[in-house]
Order: C-alpha cells, then structure tokens, then sequence
C-alpha cells in the first residue's frame, strides 16, 4: 500500500507548433487532494485529458497502483478507477437528473434503482439533489451535483475537477469542500484544478505547478502563500491591480423598470430593473448562475430587445437598437460564452474581430472588409493583452480557454467604448491574466467609461466594483458602495433579501 495510486513518468504530447506537455512526472497517493497548478496554455488540460483517456501521449508511461496505465478511452479509464468532472457541465436540460446519470453508465439499471442510488449518495455525502428534478431547472450548483454523483456512482479510485468552483456561490464552496474531504478522508484521490488559489490552500494537501508544459516545481499550499503560488505559475512577480480613487461622473445608461419575458422554458425573466450607471465607475453585479445574468447582458448588448422607454444611453431611448446600431454609438458586451456566442470557433482571431469591431474599428467599406486593418487590430489585441497564441490567423478553437477569455476582453476593451458590459471576465483565466484583465477594466474606468462587471466571483467584485448590486430569480437590488459590505451582507443580497434585511445586518 506504499506504491502510489498513480505514477506519471516523462509524459510528453505535441502538437503542430506547440509543445503542451514536456516530461512531466509527479504522483499522486491514496486520499490525497492534489492541486495542479498552471497558467493558462501551461498543459494542463493535456495532461488531465491523457489521464482520461482523450488524448494518447507521445512518450511517457502511467502506472495505477503500481500497473500499466493506457487508457484508450475515458470508458477505460472509468473502468479502471478514473472519475472526472469537467468545467463545463454535459447535461441534457429536459431530461430529470436520474435520466442524465443513466446516460453516463454503460448497463444502467431501471429508473427506479438509479434514483434510489442518487438519494442514498446525496444523503452519505451530504450533497442535496432530487432525482427526479428536470435539469433544466437546476442552478449551476446542483447542476454539479449531477454531475459529481455521477463520478461517485462508479466508485472511483481517483476523481479530476476541472475548475469546480467557477460557478459556485461561497455556501455551495462549502458544501462541496466537505464532500471531497469525506471521499479523500476514505481514501479517494483527487485531483484539483482550480485558478483560485486560496482554495487550493484551504483544500490541498499538495501542488505540482506546470510552466509552458514542465513541471516547474511542487509545494505545500498550506505553507505557501496564493501570491508564492502564482508567481511560480508565471515565473515573474504578480501585478496587483490598482483602484485608482476617482469621481463618478453624469449618468450615461440607465435602466427604468427593464423587464422581459424568459426567452426559452429554462430562461429567466427579467423584473422591474432600475439602475443608473455613471461615467467613470464600476458597478458589480453578482448572483448564482440562471438567475438572469445571461438574459440582463442580452437585454443590455440588443440581442433581446426590450420596450421603449426601459433602456436609456445619454437620454436616448437604445431598447429598440440591434447590437452592431448600439455598438457604433459605444455600447459594447462581452458575453460569458467565450465559444459560440462571443467568438466563432472555427474563424480565425482576425475573422472573430471583425465580428465585433467591424463597425466601430472601420474595418469594412461597401461590403468589403479591409483585412489588412482587422489583422492590425487583432495583432493589437495579441499584443496588449498577452494572447498565447503563433498569430491572428490561428483558428479561436486553438486558444485555450483562458487565452480565448483575454482576447475577447481585450477586443472589447481595446475599441474604447463608452459603456462595456462583461459576464465573467475571468472565468478560467489563471492569476495573472485575471489580475491584467482586472486592471483593463479599471483603467477604462479611468478613462471615464462606465463599465459594468457581472460576476460570480465575489472577491473579484470587491476588488474593482465601487457600487454592488445582487441579481435574485431576474430581480436587482439597489446598488450599494462595495467598500464596507460584509460577506454576511452580500450573502442576503444574493438570496434576494430586502434591503431593510441588508441594512439591519449592517447595524
């Protein structure tokens, strides 16, 4: 029982043009949370993939306690052990949670066996799901569940999370942080990715940090601060993003009663929305996933127009006006989406920037696009905000996720808008791509844009936001000073409490 769970020894995988892993080697024991650590483009999600079975290494050998191990196939992997739960969720929204996890087995019992497996797995770990809910309907956490569950119904010897956290709220945090302390206390391993580093130190027992796919070092978590961490992920010391103090000027968008109808079954509406948002600030929004995030930047960006007189930019009534019309006056979005909604994966950079600053880049003439200019911009966008990538004509599909999130942002950001609205700016970004994009928008701000941040990263809001607002089933709350709310406050806010509620919690 002294032989590690699993042995990684000299994995090496390439790539036309790129290197994503290069002889890495690190083990993993028994009950053991193992933290891997990386900036983004640093082969993480190579390295976790070849464990899974998708991705078959060019060199380099895996032993699973003490055996040979080649997975084929993530079905291989699964039968020998290896559980994996990814970032972005793979359920089906009309179907009940016990339907979805059926679809996950390979001979799936009757319905019947499989929810009575679900409720026995929710009770032992502590994790609150009903079978017999339609997905659809679930928040982001309990969407995870389904998914967790799922892994622990196969009884695994080892259990990946691929950034679990990202769209959890604090309470949910700690329900999860407890289930995977009960499974490593019982000997599952887990291995943890997460750009959040004060979770790792909170959770991990150890880190192995991966550098332009090398393993460049491990260390304690507990004994080593998030700012050691992220600066051994990047090799440099970490910027940390500076909030200038600054007057808020006149108000330029406002919002009176903006209210729409959910645009699908498992949509939110939208209810009663009043706010102002003035030159030179920063207003955070946060909320749970599904509780009308999507649906308030689609309101805000043209994609879902609303009636008149609901949205207002400098007096000018804008509920009517498409996206591109709303653009060229200076009123831009970038959605959380970064695959499909704000860039087309299979278009080059270059291709994805003239679908957004086409208009207010002059990057077409007559129907004609001046591509000479869209390759400048995008070189520009590359270059201010660290891209990784060879060039702008590389596909958007070959950006890792992080990557792809700085240059969304960036093209965004870049074409100086007079009100920008982001959804999860930093959503899998690591430490110091999420501190520049930080300081990017609180720079626009000092250029007297209004920038509004919605998010699910609270810290993130307390860092930047001057104002802070909660959004609860489609309804917002009234905007508060973000200096001073406390953590109790803000909880309130986010389960939809009244303000009275908030204001006697301050007291």
């Amino acid at each position: 029982m002294n032989t590690p769970l699993l042995q990684l020894s000299g994995l090496t995988k390439a790539y036309p043009g790129v290197i994503a892993n290069k002889n890495v080697s690190f083990d993993i024991e028994r009950g053991e949370v193992h933290a891997l650590l990386g900036e983004n483009g640093a082969g993480k999600s190579t390295l976790v993939k070849t464990i899974y079975g998708l991705v078959e290494p060019d060199s380099g050998t895996m032993l699973l306690e003490g055996q040979p191990f080649i997975p084929g196939e993530p079905r291989a992997a699964r039968a020998a052990g290896i559980a994996m739960v990814f970032q972005h969720f793979s359920l089906f929204d009309a179907m009940n949670v016990a339907e979805n996890i059926a679809l996950g087995m390979e001979n799936p019992p009757p319905q019947r066996e499989i929810a009575a497996q679900v409720r026995a797995m929710s009770d032992q770990y502590g994790l609150p799901l009903d079978p017999d809910r339609i997905v659809g309907e679930l928040s982001a956490g309990e969407r995870q569940r389904v998914e967790i569950i799922r892994c622990l119904l196969q009884d695994p010897k080892l259990l990946i999370m691929d950034e679990p956290t990202s769209v959890l709220t604090p309470q949910e945090v700690a329900i999860l942080f407890e289930t995977l302390r009960k499974l490593s206390a019982e000997g599952t391993a887990i291995l943890y990715i997460s750009h959040k580093l004060e979770e790792i130190r909170t959770l991990c027992d150890k880190a192995t940090v991966l550098r332009m796919g090398e393993v460049v070092g491990t260390c304690d978590p507990r004994a080593t601060s998030a700012r050691e961490m992220a600066e051994l992920m990047v090799g440099s010391t970490l910027h940390v993003p500076e909030k200038p103090e600054r007057p808020a000027g006149d108000v330029v968008l406002t919002l009176h009663g903006l209210s729409a109808a959910a645009p699908h079954r498992f949509g939110t509406a939208l209810k009663e929305i009043n706010l102002e948002v003035r030159e030179g600030e920063i207003l955070g929004i946060g909320g749970v996933a599904g509780n009308g995030q999507d649906e308030l930047v689609a309101a805000l960006s043209g994609e879902m127009r609303v009636r008149a007189a609901m949205l207002h930019y400098k007096n000018r009534d804008i509920g009517r006006l498409s996206p591109n019309r709303r653009r060229k006056i200076g009123v831009l979005t970038a959605p959380e989406e970064r695959i499909g909604h704000a860039a087309a994966p299979d278009m080059s950079l270059t291709e994805n920037t003239v679908l957004t600053a086409a208009t207010r880049q002059e990057l077409t003439s007559r129907g004609f696009v001046h591509w000479a200019k869209a390759r400048a911009f995008a070189e520009g966008v590359i270059g201010g905000f660290d891209v990784r990538t060879p060039g702008p004509d590389n596909a958007a599909r070959s950006l890792s996720g992080g990557n792809l999130q700085k240059f969304v942002i960036g093209r965004e950001v870049m074409q100086n808008p007079d009100v920008l609205v982001v959804n999860q700016p930093t959503w899998g970004v690591d430490a110091a791509a999420a501190a520049a994009i930080r300081q990017a928008l609180l720079d626009l701000a000092a250029k007297g844009a209004a920038v509004i941040v919605i998010s699910q990263d609270l810290d993130e809001l307390m860092e930047i936001a001057d104002r802070f607002a909660a959004l609860n089933e489609g309804r917002l709350s009234a905007p508060r000073p973000a200096k001073g709310l406390t953590v109790e406050e803000i909880g309130l806010m986010l389960g939809g409490a009244h303000d009275m509620e908030v204001a006697h919690v301050a007291e």
